[in-house]
């Protein structure tokens, strides 16, 4: 997989039917791969197939090895163990952006918390043609196996960049001619945004939003307008609206 440019010799787990066929399918190194015995579903089949020709070892094993290795998560009667998630650099996004001739298109997470939130935005983001995601190295959620399988396997061809600091790379990007959205409660409508040329969007943390430095950053904010009683979103489902918006301003 291109965004696993850096080694990494920590484990970690796939879980899951769908993101273990997509982990596969791409270039991500995989050490062993676990499913259950006496399962005997063509899901399971074919991902026994792809596993034997790629000469991975496969084991059979009881369902409580399963639950052990995920967690107690829905592992829906496979794990792979595999290299931990590396990440990749601001440069991929753009050269992911250029192999395509696009203009980057770009999703900021500022202290993201929930590994549900993020995996829901990588699924969003592969869906819809955005060529990256930067995320802070602390105090924010990292690439993990529960994320992973929220992706749904997007987490295999969704560059994601981790940085020190946020601020510094927006200014970065600016620099490189990126224009920087964030969201607010108080902005520009985002049905009226559009996103044509090199853009960046920031998604704020789940309680805080974004944070007062990186909001000064921003050359403009976006807002959502609500008519219900609940005036917030989760910042998966507004992730979701902005990149949909920017998938159409863009020409798409």
């Amino acid at each position: 997989m291109d965004k696993k440019n850096t080694p990494n010799t920590d484990q970690d787990f796939i879980i899951g039917r769908h993101p273990a066929q997509a982990a596969l399918k791409s270039g991500q190194e995989i050490n062993k791969v676990f499913v259950q015995s006496g399962l005997k579903a063509d899901a399971i089949h074919d991902i026994v197939k792809l596993a034997q020709k790629k000469n991975i070892i496969v084991s059979q094993v009881p369902k409580s090895k399963l639950d052990l290795l995920s967690d107690n998560q829905n592992h829906q009667g496979v794990v792979l163990a595999v290299a931990a998630y590396a990440y990749a650099s601001v440069d991929d996004i753009f050269a992911a952006a250029e192999v395509k001739g696009e203009d980057p298109f770009i999703m900021i997470l500022d202290g993201i918390e929930d590994p549900h939130n993020l995996g829901s935005i990588m699924r969003t983001a592969d869906a819809f043609g955005v060529h990256g995601i930067i995320i802070p190295k602390r105090r924010a959620v990292q690439l993990t196996s529960t994320v992973a399988k929220t992706s749904t396997g997007a987490i295999e061809y969704v560059p994601v960049a981790r940085v020190t600091n946020l601020v510094q790379t927006a200014k970065e990007l600016q620099k490189r001619g990126v224009w920087i959205f964030g969201t607010d409660m108080q902005g520009t409508d985002f049905r009226k945004w559009s996103a044509k040329g090199p853009t960046a969007v920031v998604i704020g943390n789940e309680g805080k939003g974004i944070s007062p430095l990186l909001k000064k950053v921003c050359d403009d904010m976006l807002t959502i307008p609500m008519v219900g009683h609940v005036q917030s979103l989760n910042a998966s489902v507004a992730a979701s609206l902005l990149i949909c918006q920017g998938f159409t301003s863009r020409g798409n």
